[in-house]
């Protein structure tokens, strides 16, 4: 039993150890690609091609002055460009909404409020519908919490004068980088997925996503890829893969930023991460397969999508290792601590690498110094650990994803946070099963902690550290969102605007 448990432990390692050497080379195709950076402009003004802007809400009250104010102020002939309001809203944010765009539309800008009856397909059911009215070859889409510069449209079309590119994916900014470790936290992740994957994805020549929102597709591509689905969780994702697979080229587009909002609650980033990590699953059942099988795919790319769809899936390896890591402090404590110990310093390579990989992503916002490499640190394992602790919620997500279960688009709720105020009207986070669980996790490795004490082994202290630490942070910012109740001195959410 004791050898099983430490086959299986070793052999986790060894798949996180193939994923951290496929970081490896995306971190080698970025610093390949940053050196041959390239910016495209139009010629005239009259090169510029007619734009339709898609604009899916949904009950976003806080937030709708102001993307409607940036939206219209967007840098581009009037008689090129429409907008698309697409409002499947079910709150009293519709009569405010209609009220804005009647007074743009005085104003001679071109915007339409298109409402639906039902959500029938979530968000790509209102792209679908909003695409069948759509007046122009390009169709730029924008989240609710988006603020794209004025000049955005200027950088991305000019890269579709290539006639094989379908997509033009641009980076997100975050508005609210600083207003907790939540956000912070976010913030490192998000930068290493666009700065580090979709730019060493895309210079490698290999499949990327569009990440639904802050975007622009050539409309000819949607049709041709069979138009946005609602059958799975992140139709984004889904649409991406597709089009690739029908030999479409995307453009990533790391120097252009569109700034967003960060969840700022724990109820709101588990809600998130849930749709992301079990969409990712849910993509993996229903494209990968065409895409092994398609001839006309390179391995490599094949290998790579492997591990892009089956990201979200690390959590339920990290959630057996973590489990594991309990058992096996005891069995590698008795005669085999130096064999077990070599296997550790050989699979901490992984570690390295994602060391090196996310510190060359964030020292390219914060810049190459040693007060950032310090800052860096600290988040580094903060960011590993709390990862952890989200291992249980993610890990159901993945489970549901791959075995087919159906569940509702929950939307992220937005704030127009301005600065580090606390917001009225939180839907609390609900004591369950999963966070008794959760709670469970915190004793389990509490006690592993203590018992590295004990018998005198402390080869997995520091790991086990990690785990109690992140799953505390989980349990009790959850514990804070279920019993906090806004008081006196809390600030009210404003509606956007002046």
């Amino acid at each position: 039993m004791a050898s099983a448990i430490l086959f299986l432990f070793v052999f986790l390692l060894f798949l996180i150890f193939l994923y951290s050497l496929v970081q490896l080379q995306l971190l080698l195709n970025y610093l390949k690609a940053r050196k041959s950076n390239k910016k495209k402009h139009f010629s005239t003004l009259s090169d510029l091609p007619f734009v339709t802007i898609q604009l899916p809400i949904y009950n976003e009250k806080p937030v709708i002055e102001r993307l409607l104010k940036n939206i219209s102020e967007i840098d581009y002939p009037s008689e090129k460009l429409e907008i698309q309001v697409l409002d499947d809203s079910t709150d009293d944010s519709v009569e405010l909404t209609a009220a804005i765009i009647t007074d743009l539309q005085q104003k001679g800008i071109d915007i339409k409020h298109l409402c639906r009856t039902n959500r029938v397909g979530f968000k790509a059911g209102a792209l679908k519908e909003g695409l069948e009215s759509a007046k122009a070859e390009f169709i730029a889409i924008f989240d609710s919490d988006f603020l794209p510069k004025k000049d955005w449209l200027h950088k991305t079309l000019p890269w579709f004068e290539d006639k094989e590119i379908g997509v033009v994916q641009t980076r997100w900014g975050h508005l609210n980088r600083n207003y907790s470790l939540l956000t912070q936290l976010q913030a490192f992740l998000l930068d290493f997925h666009f700065i580090l994957e979709q730019t060493g994805r895309n210079c490698g020549d290999h499949f990327i996503n569009f990440n639904g929102t802050a975007g622009i597709w050539r409309k000819q591509c949607i049709l041709d890829a069979g138009n946005w689905q609602g059958d799975t969780l992140t139709e984004d994702l889904d649409l991406s893969y597709r089009a690739q697979l029908k030999g479409w080229k995307f453009k990533y587009l790391e120097e252009v930023e569109a700034p967003a909002e960060l969840p700022i609650t724990i109820s709101a980033a588990r809600s998130q991460q849930f749709r992301w990590n079990k969409g990712a699953a849910e993509n993996f059942q229903k494209n990968y397969k065409k895409l092994w099988l398609n001839k006309g795919i390179s391995l490599g790319t094949r290998i790579h999508s492997f591990f892009h769809l089956l990201n979200s899936s690390l959590f339920l390896l990290v959630l057996l290792l973590a489990v594991l890591s309990v058992p096996v402090l005891f069995i590698s404590n008795d005669g085999n601590r130096q064999i077990f110990i070599d296997i550790m310093l050989f699979f901490s390579i992984s570690t390295i690498i994602f060391f090196i990989s996310y510190w060359v992503t964030f020292a390219r916002i914060n810049g190459y110094n040693w007060r950032s490499l310090l800052r860096f640190s600290v988040l580094f394992f903060t960011f590993f650990s709390i990862a952890m602790g989200f291992s249980i919620h993610n890990t159901r997500a993945v489970l549901e994803g791959h075995f087919g279960k159906r569940s509702e688009f929950i939307r992220t709720p937005k704030f127009n946070i301005r600065g580090r105020e606390k917001v009225l009207g939180l839907e609390p986070f609900r004591v369950s099963f999963q966070l008794l669980l959760e709670i469970c996790m915190i004793f389990l490795f509490g006690y592993a902690v203590f018992s590295a004490f004990v018998i005198d082994n402390y080869s997995l202290i520091l790991f086990h550290l990690m785990l109690f630490f992140g799953f505390s942070y989980v349990v009790f910012t959850s514990l804070n969102i279920t019993f906090w109740r806004p008081n006196r001195f809390s600030k009210p959410v404003r509606s956007g605007g002046k």
